[in-house]
């Protein structure tokens, strides 16, 4: 009979990462173990994760509930096939996405292998270096080291700091790096107003940007797709995709036609609810790729696994795993741009 528990973190930033939303310096991480009463030896791990406005399942009182779910896996003989019918993905996401990884784990033999593929082997995944909200000097700095290290992709926020401040910045980037060298993303975590939005694309676009996620709050589809139509940005849907149900997904791809969508699992359902977004976007033609959402080494692994199983042609989103000083050791490294699993390291989970 499988057992289920879990543990709590809390993980400090280090410094206090800004968005258009406001600012976070700490983060309540829990992770789910599962195991067979049999062989309590392996166990198998997942991390339920949510973001305060955002996620549609982030309560003030998740750890009671957190607790609650648990007690009731508990009383049940669970198995790896009964899991769509025993948590609700689409009301549920991140708690799916735990029990979802946790299982594959114990599947696997609890050895923090999700899907045994090209990244738990040691084929690396290009990544994005991230550029956090703060002052000039601060966000310059961020820039700088990512390039150091061997980014040729950035992703900027944007949408919190003066808008003419945003666009010296990205001023400066282009003066040192052209776009030849250098991939830039922005992301306004939906911080434009309608009716200025696509005036600030238009400026935007002078520093040839690959993309801009969510320029607009999500919700408003009818206005989201007028501004994909004329953009002069790529324009990719990421918090437009949280809470979306099952039926709902191909209207939502069908009304906005985004140039391309990002994919958080623990906010759109889990590794299952990606794959059908994804499954969806291919056969509209509509690029994606992957991101993490905060989540400690433990989820950023599941999702890097997950996005080994398709043909990785550009950067994803997977290297926030060094925003913590007190991560949980882990075999995920970056280096020159890309994550790869060192598997001389391995996972330390107290």
């Amino acid at each position: 009979m499988l057992r289920f528990d879990y543990i709590k973190r809390t993980l400090q930033f280090n410094f206090p990462a800004k968005t258009s939303r406001g600012a976070i310096s700490i983060k309540d991480c829990f992770l789910v173990k599962v195991w067979d009463e049999d062989t309590p030896e392996i166990i198998g791990w997942g991390e339920c994760n949510t973001l305060k406005g955002l996620s549609i399942d982030h309560f003030e009182d998740y750890e009671v509930r957190l607790q609650n779910w648990l007690d009731e896996l508990n009383r049940i003989n669970v198995q790896f096939e009964d899991l769509p019918n025993l948590i609700d993905k689409e009301k549920l996401p991140s708690f799916y996405f735990a029990i979802e990884t946790a299982l594959l784990d114990l599947k696997n033999g609890g050895k923090k292998i999700i899907y045994d593929n090209s990244f738990y082997k040691g084929t690396p995944i290009p990544i994005n270096g991230l550029v956090w909200m703060g002052d000039h000097s601060f966000m310059k700095e961020q820039i700088d080291q990512k390039l150091e290290k061997g980014f040729d992709c950035i992703k900027i926020k944007v949408g919190a700091l003066d808008f003419e401040q945003e666009l010296s910045l990205l001023k400066y980037i282009r003066s040192e790096y052209s776009s030849d060298k250098i991939t830039l993303r922005v992301d306004a975590n939906g911080a434009f107003k309608i009716e200025e939005a696509l005036e600030k694309l238009k400026r935007l676009s002078d520093f040839e940007l690959h993309s801009i996620e969510q320029p607009i709050w999500a919700g408003q589809w009818e206005e989201m797709a007028k501004l994909c139509e004329v953009t002069p940005i790529p324009i990719a849907l990421d918090e437009e995709l949280i809470g979306v149900s099952s039926n709902k997904k191909e209207d939502l791809l069908d009304t906005i036609k985004p140039q391309y969508i990002i994919l958080k699992p623990a906010l759109v359902g889990g590794l299952e609810a990606s794959a059908e977004w994804i499954s969806y976007a291919e056969k509209r033609n509509i690029p994606w790729w992957m991101t993490s959402a905060l989540e400690s080494n433990v989820g950023l692994n599941a999702i890097a696994q997950f996005t080994a199983n398709y043909l990785i042609d550009k950067p994803h989103g997977l290297g926030t795993g060094q925003l913590y000083h007190n991560n949980f050791e882990s075999p995920l490294t970056v280096a020159k741009g890309e994550l790869y699993y060192n598997c001389d390291k391995s996972f330390v989970i107290n």
